[in-house]
C-alpha cells in the first residue's frame, strides 16, 4: 500500500498499515475503486458530450469518492462490492456513451476505461496493486495537482452525499466529477491544465457547499446562536457522531418519548444551532470533543454510540459492542444501519445504565452566515469604532499528530480586540476556553461544521461590501487546520475566490511538491504556520 492523502501520513505516506488504521487489503481495493470511478467517468464524460447521462453512474460516483475519504470506511469487503458494482457500471456507461453516440467509440480508450472481472476480494486487491496512488511514469509535479484535484473531489463529494440524503442534488456537480475525473486519464494535459482544473474545482465545492447549505437550512431553519451542555442528563443515552443531520433527525423522531436522551459528538455539534433539531427537548447536549478523542471518551459513555459519516477510529473492546455506523462508514464487525430504522440502536441504548446525573458547562455554537449577518451593523460599527482591530477564522480539521496545540495559543494569545471565527472540529483545541466579549459581541463565534466554511465565505464578502474592498483588503487572516479531503476542496474554493494569505498547518501536505509550494506561495502567498507569537506578530504589525 501507499497512502499521503491525510496530513497523519507517516514518512511521507503509509506504507505497512495507515495511521488512520487502514489495512493494506483496505488501502488497495479502495486504490481500485477510484482507478474504477476514472474508467466509469471517462466514459460518462463523452456520454454527457452526446446529451446522455445516467441518475445511478451520478450518484454511485459521489458513493465510491466519499467511501474512500479517510476514516469512513475500513471493511474490505464492503470495499469489495463497490468495486464490483463498479465493474458494472463502467460496462454500463460505456454502453450509454455507444447509444448516444449511435457507434462504439474509435478513440484511444485508456486502461481504466476497458473492461475488467470483477472476481473474488483477493483477485480485485491484486488488480489493485497495479493502480496504487504512485506512479512515476508522470511528471511529479502534473501528479501533485491531480492528486490536489482527486482529494479535492473526494472532500465536495462528501458534502454533495450529505445534501443528497437530505433530497437536494445539482447535476452540475456530477458533470463536473466525470470531467475531473476523466481529465486524469488523458495524456495531453500539462501541468497548467491540471492547476486551471484544481481551480475549477474549487468552485464545484462552492456550489456543492451552498446546495449542503440550502439543504440544511431550507429543512431545520438557519442557525441560531445556542448553549449547549457539555456535560450529562441523567437518563439513557444515545451518542452520534458524523456529520450528517437527517439521520440525526431520523434518530431523534424514533427516541421521542422513550426516555433516551440524544447527544452529539465532534462535528454534530453545530446541530444544536438548528431550530428544526434544536426542537428536540432530548437532544440534550454534546459529549466528547474531536474525532481523535473518542477511543478514550466513548469507553467512558453508558450507552449506544452511533457514526453517521466519519471520522470512525479502531474501536476499543470496552465499547465495540455497544457501537453502530450508519450509511457508508464500516468498520468490520461492528452492525451497520443500512436504512432509516434506528431501533437496534435504542433498544441498545435502553439495555445500557445510561448517566446518573447532571453535569457540565456551557458554550455556544449557531453563529451562521445568517445570525452573523443579521448584527453586521454592530460588527461595522464595532470596527469602525476601533473596537475590534482584526477578525482571524482559526479552524479546520483536528488531528493527533503534534503540533495542534499552536490553534490553543494563536487563539488564547489573539488581543482583545480581535473576533475569532471557527469552524470544524478544530474548534474544540479552544471552544471551551472563556473569550468575553466587544460590546455585546462574543469574541468567538462557532460558526458550524467543516461545510459552514460557505458561511464564513458569504460573511466575508458581505463585510468587503459594507466596506467598499477586496475580501483580501479586510483586516481578517486564514488560520487553517487540515487533516483530509474534505479540508483540500475547502482550501481549492479559497484559491478559487483568489483569497490569499492563508496559513495552514500543522504541516503541509505530502503530495505537494516544491514546485507546486512555490506556485501557491507565489501566487497565493500561502504559507505554513510558525509560531502564535510570529505569526500573530507578522498578522498585526
Amino acid at each position: 500500500m501507499f497512502c499521503y492523502q491525510c496530513e497523519q501520513t507517516a514518512n511521507g505516506g503509509c506504507t505497512k498499515i495507515g495511521v488512520c488504521g487502514k489495512q493494506p487489503d483496505v488501502s488497495t481495493l479502495q486504490d481500485q475503486l477510484v482507478f474504477a470511478l476514472k474508467g466509469i467517468a471517462f466514459w460518462a464524460n463523452l456520454a454527457r458530450e452526446k446529451g446522455a447521462k445516467d441518475q445511478e453512474i451520478d450518484r454511485f460516483m459521489l458513493d465510491g469518492l466519499f467511501t474512500t475519504v479517510t476514516n469512513v470506511d475500513f471493511d474490505a469487503e464492503e470495499i469489495a462490492k463497490l468495486v464490483r458494482k463498479a465493474a458494472t457500471l463502467l460496462d454500463k456507461a460505456r454502453t450509454l456513451y455507444t447509444t448516444a453516440a449511435g457507434a462504439p467509440y474509435t478513440g484511444s480508450i485508456p486502461e481504466a476505461a476497458l473492461p475488467f472481472t470483477a472476481g473474488s476480494t483477493a483477485e480485485l486487491i491484486a488488480l489493485g496493486e497495479k493502480h496504487g496512488v504512485k506512479d512515476e511514469t508522470i511528471d511529479p509535479d502534473v501528479k501533485s495537482v491531480q492528486e490536489i484535484l482527486i482529494y479535492g473531489m473526494k472532500g465536495y463529494a462528501a458534502y454533495a452525499h450529505h445534501a443528497l440524503v437530505i433530497g437536494l442534488e445539482n447535476d452540475e456537480i456530477y458533470a463536473y466529477t466525470h470531467k475531473f475525473l476523466a481529465a486524469t486519464l488523458d495524456k495531453s494535459l500539462g501541468l497548467m491544465d491540471f492547476v486551471g482544473l484544481a481551480m475549477e474545482c474549487g468552485r464545484i465545492n462552492l456550489v456543492t457547499m451552498e446546495l449542503l447549505n440550502k439543504a440544511n437550512t431550507d429543512s431545520y431553519g438557519h442557525p441560531v446562536p445556542t448553549p449547549v451542555q457539555l456535560g450529562t442528563k441523567a437518563g439513557k443515552a444515545i451518542l452520534v457522531s458524523g456529520h450528517d443531520l437527517r439521520m440525526l433527525e431520523e434518530l431523534l423522531k424514533q427516541t421521542e418519548g422513550t426516555g433516551v436522551n440524544v447527544y452529539t459528538h465532534g462535528e454534530m455539534l453545530p446541530a444544536h444551532g438548528y431550530p428544526g433539531l434544536k426542537k428536540y427537548s432530548h437532544l440534550v447536549g454534546n459529549f466528547g470533543g474531536a474525532w481523535q478523542d473518542q477511543a478514550k471518551e466513548f469507553t467512558s459513555f453508558p450507552g449506544a454510540i452511533i457514526f453517521n459519516t466519519n471520522c470512525i477510529q479502531r474501536p476499543a473492546e470496552s465499547y465495540k459492542d455497544r457501537l453502530f455506523t450508519w450509511g457508508l462508514v464500516q468498520w468490520p464487525d461492528v452492525k451497520n444501519i443500512a436504512g432509516w430504522d434506528f431501533s437496534t440502536v435504542i433498544k441498545k441504548a435502553q439495555e445500557l445504565p445510561g448517566f446518573k446525573e447532571n453535569l457540565g458547562q456551557e458554550i455556544l455554537t449557531g453563529f451562521g452566515h445568517n445570525a452573523v449577518l443579521g448584527v453586521a451593523d454592530k460588527v461595522i460599527a464595532a470596527v469602525k469604532a476601533g473596537q475590534i482591530r482584526h477578525f482571524f477564522l482559526v479552524g479546520g480539521c483536528d488531528g493527533a499528530k503534534s503540533g495542534r496545540n499552536y490553534y490553543t495559543e494563536f487563539a488564547e494569545k489573539a488581543p482583545k480586540d480581535t473576533v475569532i471565527l471557527t469552524l470544524a472540529c478544530g474548534k474544540y483545541r479552544f471552544n471551551k476556553l472563556d473569550f468575553g466579549d466587544i460590546g455585546g459581541i462574543p469574541r468567538l463565534l462557532d460558526i458550524g461544521q467543516c461545510n459552514d466554511a460557505y458561511s464564513a465565505i458569504q460573511i466575508a464578502v458581505a463585510l468587503a461590501g459594507a466596506f467598499e474592498c477586496d475580501v483580501n483588503d479586510l483586516p481578517l487572516s486564514m488560520i487553517l487546520s487540515w487533516y483530509e479531503q474534505k479540508a483540500v476542496a475547502i482550501l481549492l474554493t479559497l484559491l478559487h475566490l483568489g483569497i490569499k494569505n492563508i496559513k495552514l498547518g500543522p504541516t503541509l501536505p505530502a503530495f505537494i511538491t516544491p514546485n507546486v509550494l512555490n506556485f501557491l506561495v507565489e501566487n497565493f502567498n500561502i504559507g505554513p504556520i510558525t509560531t502564535a507569537e510570529e505569526d500573530l506578530k507578522q498578522i498585526l504589525g
